[in-house]
Protein backbone atom coordinates (compact mmCIF):
# COMPACT_ATOMS: atom_id res chain seq x y z
CA UNK A 1 0.00 0.00 0.00
CA UNK A 2 0.96 3.66 -0.43
CA UNK A 3 2.19 5.40 2.72
CA UNK A 4 0.22 8.50 3.82
CA UNK A 5 2.00 11.71 2.79
CA UNK A 6 4.15 9.98 0.16
CA UNK A 7 4.40 11.21 -3.45
CA UNK A 8 2.10 8.41 -4.51
CA UNK A 9 -0.44 9.52 -1.91
CA UNK A 10 -0.29 13.13 -3.06
CA UNK A 11 -0.64 12.13 -6.71
CA UNK A 12 -3.53 9.89 -5.79
CA UNK A 13 -5.34 12.82 -4.23
CA UNK A 14 -5.27 14.54 -7.63
CA UNK A 15 -5.48 11.49 -9.89
CA UNK A 16 -7.01 8.61 -7.82
CA UNK A 17 -6.33 6.05 -10.53
CA UNK A 18 -2.58 6.76 -10.33
CA UNK A 19 -2.33 4.75 -7.14
CA UNK A 20 -2.00 1.76 -9.40
CA UNK A 21 1.48 3.01 -10.29
CA UNK A 22 3.09 2.73 -6.88
CA UNK A 23 1.37 -0.56 -6.10
CA UNK A 24 2.04 -1.92 -9.59
CA UNK A 25 4.22 -4.97 -9.26
CA UNK A 26 6.98 -5.65 -11.67
CA UNK A 27 5.84 -8.13 -14.31
CA UNK A 28 9.26 -9.28 -15.42
CA UNK A 29 8.17 -12.49 -17.08
CA UNK A 30 5.41 -10.85 -19.08
CA UNK A 31 7.52 -7.92 -20.18
CA UNK A 32 10.63 -9.98 -20.76
CA UNK A 33 12.93 -7.32 -19.37
CA UNK A 34 16.51 -7.92 -18.39
CA UNK A 35 17.99 -7.51 -14.94
CA UNK A 36 19.33 -4.00 -15.62
CA UNK A 37 15.90 -2.70 -16.65
CA UNK A 38 14.36 -4.30 -13.57
CA UNK A 39 16.97 -2.57 -11.43
CA UNK A 40 16.19 0.84 -13.00
CA UNK A 41 12.45 0.33 -12.51
CA UNK A 42 12.74 -0.67 -8.85
CA UNK A 43 15.19 2.10 -8.01
CA UNK A 44 13.08 4.64 -9.89
CA UNK A 45 9.98 3.58 -7.95
CA UNK A 46 11.78 4.06 -4.63
CA UNK A 47 13.09 7.49 -5.68
CA UNK A 48 9.60 8.50 -6.80
CA UNK A 49 8.11 7.43 -3.48
CA UNK A 50 10.81 9.49 -1.72
CA UNK A 51 9.93 12.55 -3.82
CA UNK A 52 13.26 12.61 -5.68
CA UNK A 53 11.61 13.25 -9.02
CA UNK A 54 14.64 14.19 -11.14
CA UNK A 55 16.56 11.11 -10.03
CA UNK A 56 13.51 8.89 -10.54
CA UNK A 57 13.07 10.30 -14.05
CA UNK A 58 16.68 9.42 -14.91
CA UNK A 59 16.08 5.81 -13.85
CA UNK A 60 12.92 5.53 -15.95
CA UNK A 61 14.70 7.07 -18.96
CA UNK A 62 17.31 4.32 -18.62
CA UNK A 63 14.59 1.67 -18.33
CA UNK A 64 12.87 2.90 -21.52
CA UNK A 65 16.21 2.97 -23.35
CA UNK A 66 16.97 -0.55 -22.11
CA UNK A 67 13.61 -1.96 -23.17
CA UNK A 68 11.56 0.24 -25.57
CA UNK A 69 8.65 -2.22 -25.38
CA UNK A 70 8.25 -2.09 -21.60
CA UNK A 71 4.88 -0.44 -20.92
CA UNK A 72 5.62 -0.20 -17.16
CA UNK A 73 8.69 1.94 -17.84
CA UNK A 74 6.63 4.34 -19.97
CA UNK A 75 3.82 4.45 -17.42
CA UNK A 76 6.11 5.23 -14.52
CA UNK A 77 7.96 7.86 -16.51
CA UNK A 78 4.62 9.45 -17.43
CA UNK A 79 3.74 9.62 -13.76
CA UNK A 80 6.99 11.40 -12.93
CA UNK A 81 6.34 13.88 -15.73
CA UNK A 82 2.91 14.56 -14.25
CA UNK A 83 4.36 15.00 -10.78
CA UNK A 84 6.76 17.56 -12.28
CA UNK A 85 3.90 19.41 -13.98
CA UNK A 86 4.97 18.32 -17.48
CA UNK A 87 1.71 17.03 -18.89
CA UNK A 88 2.82 17.51 -22.51
CA UNK A 89 5.68 15.09 -21.95
CA UNK A 90 3.45 12.62 -20.10
CA UNK A 91 0.85 12.29 -22.87
CA UNK A 92 3.07 10.52 -25.48
CA UNK A 93 4.23 8.04 -22.82
CA UNK A 94 0.63 7.20 -21.88
CA UNK A 95 -0.21 6.74 -25.56
CA UNK A 96 2.76 4.37 -25.89
CA UNK A 97 1.55 2.38 -22.87
CA UNK A 98 -1.88 1.94 -24.50
CA UNK A 99 -0.27 0.85 -27.77
CA UNK A 100 1.80 -1.76 -25.93
CA UNK A 101 -1.00 -2.93 -23.61
CA UNK A 102 -4.49 -2.16 -24.91
CA UNK A 103 -6.28 -3.39 -21.76
CA UNK A 104 -4.25 -1.18 -19.38
CA UNK A 105 -7.30 0.83 -18.26
CA UNK A 106 -5.38 2.96 -15.72
CA UNK A 107 -3.25 4.46 -18.52
CA UNK A 108 -6.27 5.03 -20.75
CA UNK A 109 -8.21 6.65 -17.91
CA UNK A 110 -5.25 8.90 -17.15
CA UNK A 111 -4.85 9.88 -20.80
CA UNK A 112 -8.56 10.68 -21.01
CA UNK A 113 -8.21 12.90 -18.00
CA UNK A 114 -5.28 14.81 -19.59
CA UNK A 115 -7.13 15.15 -22.89
CA UNK A 116 -10.10 16.58 -21.02
CA UNK A 117 -7.86 19.17 -19.37
CA UNK A 118 -6.45 20.06 -22.79
CA UNK A 119 -9.96 20.58 -24.13
CA UNK A 120 -9.71 17.66 -26.57
CA UNK A 121 -13.22 16.55 -25.66
CA UNK A 122 -13.90 14.06 -28.46
CA UNK A 123 -10.65 12.18 -27.80
CA UNK A 124 -11.25 12.25 -24.04
CA UNK A 125 -14.77 10.83 -24.44
CA UNK A 126 -13.41 8.07 -26.67
CA UNK A 127 -10.94 7.02 -23.95
CA UNK A 128 -13.58 7.02 -21.21
CA UNK A 129 -15.97 4.93 -23.34
CA UNK A 130 -13.25 2.39 -24.08
CA UNK A 131 -12.45 2.11 -20.36
CA UNK A 132 -16.10 1.23 -19.72
CA UNK A 133 -15.93 -1.49 -22.39
CA UNK A 134 -12.71 -3.07 -21.09
CA UNK A 135 -13.92 -4.84 -17.96
CA UNK A 136 -12.72 -2.08 -15.55
CA UNK A 137 -12.54 -2.28 -11.80
CA UNK A 138 -15.35 -0.74 -9.79
CA UNK A 139 -13.25 2.34 -9.09
CA UNK A 140 -12.22 2.73 -12.74
CA UNK A 141 -15.79 2.32 -13.92
CA UNK A 142 -17.04 4.99 -11.52
CA UNK A 143 -14.24 7.36 -12.53
CA UNK A 144 -14.79 6.85 -16.27
CA UNK A 145 -18.54 7.46 -15.96
CA UNK A 146 -17.95 10.63 -13.95
CA UNK A 147 -15.42 11.96 -16.47
CA UNK A 148 -17.70 11.09 -19.39
CA UNK A 149 -20.54 13.16 -17.88
CA UNK A 150 -18.11 16.02 -17.33
CA UNK A 151 -16.85 15.85 -20.93
CA UNK A 152 -20.41 15.91 -22.24
CA UNK A 153 -21.14 19.00 -20.11
CA UNK A 154 -18.03 20.72 -21.50
CA UNK A 155 -19.21 20.01 -25.06
CA UNK A 156 -22.50 21.76 -24.31
CA UNK A 157 -20.85 24.76 -22.65
CA UNK A 158 -18.36 25.14 -25.51
CA UNK A 159 -21.19 25.24 -28.03
CA UNK A 160 -22.98 27.91 -25.97
CA UNK A 161 -19.77 29.96 -25.63
CA UNK A 162 -19.14 29.93 -29.38
CA UNK A 163 -22.74 30.93 -30.11
CA UNK A 164 -22.50 33.81 -27.64
CA UNK A 165 -19.19 34.97 -29.16
CA UNK A 166 -20.57 34.84 -32.70
CA UNK A 167 -23.56 36.86 -31.46
CA UNK A 168 -21.23 39.49 -29.93
CA UNK A 169 -22.57 38.69 -26.44
CA UNK A 170 -19.11 38.70 -24.92
CA UNK A 171 -20.26 38.84 -21.32
CA UNK A 172 -22.24 35.62 -21.74
CA UNK A 173 -19.36 34.02 -23.65
CA UNK A 174 -16.99 34.83 -20.76
CA UNK A 175 -19.42 33.23 -18.30
CA UNK A 176 -19.54 29.99 -20.31
CA UNK A 177 -15.77 30.00 -20.86
CA UNK A 178 -15.11 30.53 -17.16
CA UNK A 179 -16.97 27.30 -16.40
CA UNK A 180 -15.24 25.33 -19.16
CA UNK A 181 -11.75 26.50 -18.17
CA UNK A 182 -12.27 25.32 -14.62
CA UNK A 183 -12.10 21.81 -16.15
CA UNK A 184 -10.24 22.33 -19.45
CA UNK A 185 -7.46 24.33 -17.79
CA UNK A 186 -4.87 23.53 -20.50
CA UNK A 187 -7.02 24.49 -23.50
CA UNK A 188 -5.02 27.22 -25.29
CA UNK A 189 -7.72 27.93 -27.90
CA UNK A 190 -10.40 28.57 -25.28
CA UNK A 191 -8.08 30.88 -23.37
CA UNK A 192 -7.39 32.81 -26.56
CA UNK A 193 -11.12 33.03 -27.20
CA UNK A 194 -11.76 34.36 -23.68
CA UNK A 195 -8.92 36.86 -24.19
CA UNK A 196 -10.73 38.17 -27.28
CA UNK A 197 -13.88 38.56 -25.20
CA UNK A 198 -11.96 40.47 -22.52
CA UNK A 199 -10.53 42.79 -25.18
CA UNK A 200 -14.01 43.46 -26.54
CA UNK A 201 -15.23 44.17 -23.03
CA UNK A 202 -12.37 46.61 -22.36
CA UNK A 203 -10.47 44.44 -19.89
CA UNK A 204 -7.01 44.19 -21.49
CA UNK A 205 -5.15 43.02 -18.36
CA UNK A 206 -7.42 39.98 -18.04
CA UNK A 207 -6.84 39.31 -21.73
CA UNK A 208 -3.08 39.46 -21.17
CA UNK A 209 -3.36 36.88 -18.38
CA UNK A 210 -5.15 34.40 -20.68
CA UNK A 211 -2.80 35.06 -23.58
CA UNK A 212 0.26 34.47 -21.41
CA UNK A 213 -1.17 31.10 -20.41
CA UNK A 214 -1.91 30.33 -24.08
CA UNK A 215 1.68 31.21 -25.07
CA UNK A 216 2.93 28.50 -22.72
CA UNK A 217 0.29 25.91 -23.58
CA UNK A 218 0.77 26.09 -27.35
CA UNK A 219 4.20 25.68 -28.94
CA UNK A 220 5.54 28.54 -31.11
CA UNK A 221 2.53 30.70 -30.31
CA UNK A 222 3.77 33.86 -32.02
CA UNK A 223 0.23 35.21 -32.29
CA UNK A 224 -0.19 35.21 -28.52
CA UNK A 225 3.10 37.06 -27.99
CA UNK A 226 2.14 39.62 -30.63
CA UNK A 227 -1.23 40.29 -29.01
CA UNK A 228 0.29 40.53 -25.52
CA UNK A 229 2.82 43.06 -26.83
CA UNK A 230 0.19 45.20 -28.54
CA UNK A 231 -2.01 45.16 -25.43
CA UNK A 232 0.86 46.29 -23.21
CA UNK A 233 1.63 48.98 -25.79
CA UNK A 234 -1.96 50.26 -25.67
CA UNK A 235 -1.74 50.34 -21.87
CA UNK A 236 1.38 52.51 -22.09
CA UNK A 237 3.76 49.87 -20.78
CA UNK A 238 6.38 50.18 -23.50
CA UNK A 239 9.01 48.11 -21.66
CA UNK A 240 6.83 45.01 -21.28
CA UNK A 241 5.56 45.49 -24.82
CA UNK A 242 9.15 45.41 -26.08
CA UNK A 243 9.92 42.31 -24.03
CA UNK A 244 6.94 40.37 -25.39
CA UNK A 245 7.45 41.29 -29.03
CA UNK A 246 11.06 40.09 -28.71
CA UNK A 247 9.70 36.69 -27.63
CA UNK A 248 7.67 36.62 -30.83
CA UNK A 249 10.75 37.36 -32.93
CA UNK A 250 12.75 34.67 -31.12
CA UNK A 251 10.24 32.15 -32.47
CA UNK A 252 10.03 33.71 -35.93
CA UNK A 253 12.48 36.47 -36.83
CA UNK A 254 10.63 37.04 -40.11
CA UNK A 255 7.23 37.58 -38.48
CA UNK A 256 6.05 40.70 -40.34
CA UNK A 257 3.65 42.14 -37.79
CA UNK A 258 5.96 41.46 -34.86
CA UNK A 259 8.91 43.05 -36.66
CA UNK A 260 6.95 46.18 -37.63
CA UNK A 261 5.63 46.50 -34.09
CA UNK A 262 9.10 45.91 -32.66
CA UNK A 263 10.54 48.85 -34.61
CA UNK A 264 7.79 51.17 -33.37
CA UNK A 265 8.09 50.10 -29.73
CA UNK A 266 11.88 50.24 -29.79
CA UNK A 267 11.84 53.80 -31.17
CA UNK A 268 9.36 54.93 -28.52
CA UNK A 269 11.21 53.13 -25.76
CA UNK A 270 14.49 54.79 -26.75
CA UNK A 271 12.90 58.26 -26.65
CA UNK A 272 11.40 57.67 -23.20
CA UNK A 273 14.61 56.22 -21.76
CA UNK A 274 16.56 59.18 -23.12
CA UNK A 275 14.05 61.65 -21.65
CA UNK A 276 14.22 60.02 -18.22
CA UNK A 277 18.02 60.10 -18.26
CA UNK A 278 17.88 63.83 -19.05
CA UNK A 279 15.53 64.36 -16.11
CA UNK A 280 17.93 62.53 -13.80
CA UNK A 281 20.69 64.85 -15.06
CA UNK A 282 18.55 67.92 -14.42
CA UNK A 283 18.37 68.81 -18.13
CA UNK A 284 14.66 69.58 -18.03
CA UNK A 285 14.41 71.59 -21.26
CA UNK A 286 15.96 68.77 -23.29
CA UNK A 287 13.77 66.21 -21.51
CA UNK A 288 10.68 68.26 -22.38
CA UNK A 289 11.70 68.21 -26.04
CA UNK A 290 12.09 64.40 -25.91
CA UNK A 291 8.63 63.92 -24.45
CA UNK A 292 7.17 66.18 -27.12
CA UNK A 293 8.78 63.80 -29.63
CA UNK A 294 7.13 60.86 -27.84
CA UNK A 295 3.71 62.42 -28.41
CA UNK A 296 4.51 62.99 -32.09
CA UNK A 297 5.83 59.43 -32.49
CA UNK A 298 2.67 57.86 -31.04
CA UNK A 299 -0.27 60.28 -31.33
CA UNK A 300 -2.93 57.56 -31.54
CA UNK A 301 -2.42 56.04 -28.07
CA UNK A 302 -3.81 58.43 -25.46
CA UNK A 303 -1.80 56.86 -22.65
CA UNK A 304 1.49 58.13 -24.11
CA UNK A 305 0.10 61.64 -24.45
CA UNK A 306 -1.02 61.68 -20.82
CA UNK A 307 2.25 60.20 -19.51
CA UNK A 308 4.32 62.58 -21.63
CA UNK A 309 2.41 65.62 -20.43
CA UNK A 310 2.74 64.37 -16.86
CA UNK A 311 6.53 64.29 -17.23
CA UNK A 312 6.63 67.65 -19.05
CA UNK A 313 4.62 69.08 -16.15
CA UNK A 314 7.29 67.68 -13.82
CA UNK A 315 10.10 69.19 -15.91
CA UNK A 316 8.55 72.66 -15.93
CA UNK A 317 7.98 72.49 -12.17
CA UNK A 318 11.56 71.40 -11.44
CA UNK A 319 12.93 73.95 -13.92
CA UNK A 320 11.03 76.68 -12.01
CA UNK A 321 8.78 77.60 -14.92
CA UNK A 322 5.58 77.81 -12.88
CA UNK A 323 3.25 79.29 -15.51
CA UNK A 324 4.04 76.53 -18.00
CA UNK A 325 3.96 73.88 -15.27
CA UNK A 326 0.52 74.96 -14.04
CA UNK A 327 -0.86 74.93 -17.59
CA UNK A 328 0.43 71.44 -18.50
CA UNK A 329 -0.29 69.92 -15.08
CA UNK A 330 -3.86 71.23 -15.31
CA UNK A 331 -4.26 69.53 -18.70
CA UNK A 332 -3.13 66.24 -17.15
CA UNK A 333 -5.51 66.67 -14.22
CA UNK A 334 -8.43 67.31 -16.55
CA UNK A 335 -7.81 63.84 -18.01
CA UNK A 336 -6.80 62.22 -14.69
CA UNK A 337 -8.14 64.20 -11.71
CA UNK A 338 -6.48 61.84 -9.22
CA UNK A 339 -3.00 61.94 -10.76
CA UNK A 340 -0.84 62.35 -7.65
CA UNK A 341 2.33 63.25 -9.57
CA UNK A 342 0.61 66.06 -11.44
CA UNK A 343 -0.98 67.34 -8.21
CA UNK A 344 2.43 67.46 -6.48
CA UNK A 345 4.16 69.17 -9.40
CA UNK A 346 1.38 71.74 -9.82
CA UNK A 347 1.47 72.42 -6.09
CA UNK A 348 5.20 73.17 -6.31
CA UNK A 349 4.54 75.51 -9.23
CA UNK A 350 1.81 77.27 -7.23
CA UNK A 351 4.35 77.80 -4.43
CA UNK A 352 6.71 79.56 -6.83
CA UNK A 353 3.81 81.73 -7.97
CA UNK A 354 2.96 82.45 -4.30
CA UNK A 355 -0.50 80.92 -4.81
CA UNK A 356 -0.45 79.24 -1.43
CA UNK A 357 -4.14 78.43 -1.10
CA UNK A 358 -4.06 76.60 -4.44
CA UNK A 359 -0.88 74.76 -3.45
CA UNK A 360 -2.45 73.62 -0.18
CA UNK A 361 -5.52 72.43 -2.05
CA UNK A 362 -3.40 70.33 -4.46
CA UNK A 363 -1.28 68.84 -1.67
CA UNK A 364 -4.39 67.91 0.30
CA UNK A 365 -5.94 66.27 -2.79
CA UNK A 366 -2.72 64.31 -3.38
CA UNK A 367 -2.60 63.28 0.28
CA UNK A 368 -6.09 61.77 0.02
CA UNK A 369 -4.72 59.28 -2.51
CA UNK A 370 -1.32 58.73 -0.89
CA UNK A 371 -1.37 59.65 2.77
CA UNK A 372 2.02 58.07 3.52
CA UNK A 373 3.98 60.09 0.94
CA UNK A 374 6.56 62.09 2.88
CA UNK A 375 7.10 64.51 0.00
CA UNK A 376 3.40 65.40 0.00
CA UNK A 377 3.35 65.83 3.76
CA UNK A 378 6.42 68.08 3.75
CA UNK A 379 5.09 70.08 0.80
CA UNK A 380 1.77 70.65 2.54
CA UNK A 381 3.47 71.80 5.73
CA UNK A 382 5.69 74.18 3.75
CA UNK A 383 2.70 75.61 1.86
CA UNK A 384 0.85 76.21 5.13
CA UNK A 385 3.91 77.94 6.62
CA UNK A 386 4.35 80.10 3.55
CA UNK A 387 0.67 81.06 3.61
CA UNK A 388 1.02 82.15 7.22
CA UNK A 389 4.28 83.94 6.39
CA UNK A 390 2.69 85.76 3.46
CA UNK A 391 0.24 87.33 5.88
CA UNK A 392 3.22 88.96 7.61
CA UNK A 393 6.33 90.21 5.81
CA UNK A 394 7.15 88.86 2.37
CA UNK A 395 10.70 89.82 1.38
CA UNK A 396 10.12 88.87 -2.23
CA UNK A 397 7.16 91.22 -2.48
CA UNK A 398 9.11 93.97 -0.73
CA UNK A 399 11.76 93.83 -3.46
CA UNK A 400 9.21 93.06 -6.18
CA UNK A 401 10.93 89.87 -7.36
CA UNK A 402 9.77 86.30 -7.96
CA UNK A 403 10.58 83.55 -5.47
CA UNK A 404 12.91 81.97 -8.01
CA UNK A 405 14.80 85.22 -8.69
CA UNK A 406 18.57 84.99 -9.05
CA UNK A 407 20.89 86.84 -6.65
CA UNK A 408 21.76 89.41 -9.32
CA UNK A 409 18.06 90.25 -9.76
CA UNK A 410 17.69 90.65 -5.99
CA UNK A 411 20.67 93.01 -5.72
CA UNK A 412 19.46 95.03 -8.72
CA UNK A 413 15.96 95.40 -7.29
CA UNK A 414 17.38 96.31 -3.88
CA UNK A 415 19.61 99.07 -5.28
CA UNK A 416 16.78 100.60 -7.22
CA UNK A 417 14.40 100.61 -4.24
CA UNK A 418 17.06 101.72 -1.74
CA UNK A 419 17.84 104.73 -3.92
CA UNK A 420 14.14 105.50 -4.31
CA UNK A 421 13.18 105.20 -0.64
CA UNK A 422 16.26 106.55 1.14
CA UNK A 423 15.01 108.90 3.90
CA UNK A 424 17.37 111.71 2.84
CA UNK A 425 15.24 112.04 -0.28
CA UNK A 426 12.25 113.25 1.77
CA UNK A 427 11.86 116.60 3.60
CA UNK A 428 8.36 116.19 5.01
CA UNK A 429 8.51 114.58 8.46
CA UNK A 430 5.65 112.16 7.84
CA UNK A 431 7.05 111.15 4.47
CA UNK A 432 10.49 110.69 6.00
CA UNK A 433 9.09 108.31 8.68
CA UNK A 434 7.28 106.33 6.03
CA UNK A 435 10.47 106.16 3.96
CA UNK A 436 12.50 105.05 6.98
CA UNK A 437 10.14 102.11 7.54
CA UNK A 438 10.16 101.25 3.86
CA UNK A 439 13.96 101.45 3.69
CA UNK A 440 14.32 99.18 6.72
CA UNK A 441 12.11 96.56 5.05
CA UNK A 442 14.08 96.88 1.79
CA UNK A 443 17.41 96.43 3.61
CA UNK A 444 16.05 93.48 5.60
CA UNK A 445 14.78 91.84 2.42
CA UNK A 446 18.18 92.24 0.81
CA UNK A 447 19.92 90.83 3.89
CA UNK A 448 17.75 87.70 3.95
CA UNK A 449 17.46 87.01 0.24
CA UNK A 450 21.13 87.56 -0.60
CA UNK A 451 22.25 85.11 2.07
CA UNK A 452 21.72 81.49 0.89
CA UNK A 453 21.19 80.08 4.38
CA UNK A 454 18.75 82.81 5.47
CA UNK A 455 16.93 82.66 2.16
CA UNK A 456 16.45 78.88 2.50
CA UNK A 457 14.93 79.36 5.95
CA UNK A 458 12.57 81.97 4.55
CA UNK A 459 11.64 79.76 1.57
CA UNK A 460 10.79 76.99 4.03
CA UNK A 461 8.34 79.30 5.78
CA UNK A 462 10.57 80.63 8.56
CA UNK A 463 11.48 84.33 8.87
CA UNK A 464 15.13 84.47 10.04
CA UNK A 465 14.61 88.07 11.27
CA UNK A 466 11.38 87.26 13.12
CA UNK A 467 11.84 86.68 16.86
CA UNK A 468 8.59 84.70 17.07
CA UNK A 469 9.61 82.49 14.17
CA UNK A 470 13.14 81.98 15.52
CA UNK A 471 12.33 81.45 19.19
CA UNK A 472 8.86 79.97 18.96
CA UNK A 473 7.74 82.33 21.73
CA UNK A 474 5.40 85.28 21.97
CA UNK A 475 6.19 88.87 21.25
CA UNK A 476 6.01 91.01 18.18
CA UNK A 477 7.98 90.33 15.01
CA UNK A 478 11.45 91.84 15.27
CA UNK A 479 12.28 94.74 13.02
CA UNK A 480 15.57 96.50 13.06
CA UNK A 481 15.30 100.19 13.87
CA UNK A 482 16.38 102.94 11.48
CA UNK A 483 19.31 103.73 13.72
CA UNK A 484 20.67 100.20 13.33
CA UNK A 485 21.17 100.91 9.64
CA UNK A 486 23.03 104.22 10.13
CA UNK A 487 26.32 104.19 8.31
CA UNK A 488 25.22 101.24 6.20
CA UNK A 489 26.00 101.63 2.54
CA UNK A 490 23.42 99.74 0.48
CA UNK A 491 25.58 100.03 -2.62
CA UNK A 492 28.81 98.63 -1.19
CA UNK A 493 28.48 95.31 -3.01
CA UNK A 494 30.50 96.44 -5.99
CA UNK A 495 27.95 98.70 -7.65
CA UNK A 496 28.79 102.04 -9.31
CA UNK A 497 26.99 104.06 -6.64
CA UNK A 498 28.40 105.63 -3.50
CA UNK A 499 25.89 107.25 -1.20
CA UNK A 500 26.67 109.52 1.74
CA UNK A 501 24.23 109.54 4.65
CA UNK A 502 23.23 112.73 6.53
CA UNK A 503 21.38 112.63 9.84
CA UNK A 504 20.15 115.43 12.07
Amino acid sequence: MVAPGSVGSRLGAVFPFLLVLVDLQYEGAECGVNADVEKHLELGKKLLAAGQLADALSQFHAAVDGDPDNYIAYYRRATVFLAMGKSKAALPDLTKVIELKMDFTAARLQRGHLLLKQGKLDEAEDDFKKVLKSNPSEHEEKEAESQLVKADEMQRLRSQALDAFDGADYTAAITFLDKILEVCVWDAELRELRAECFIKEGEPRKAISDLKAASKLKNDNTEAFYKISTLYYQLGDHELSLSEVRECLKLDQDHKRCFAHYKQVKKLNKLIESAEELIRDGRYTDATSKYESVMKTEPSVAEYTVRSKERICHCFSKDEKPVEAIRICSEVLQMEPDNVNALKDRAEAYLIEEMYDEAIQDYEAAQEHNENDQQIREGLEKAQRLLKQSQKRDYYKILGVKRNAKKQEIIKAYRKLALQWHPDNFQNEEEKKKAEKKFIDIAAAKEVLSDPEMRKKFDDGEDPLDAESQQGGGGNPFHRSWNSWQGFNPFSSGGPFRFKFHFN
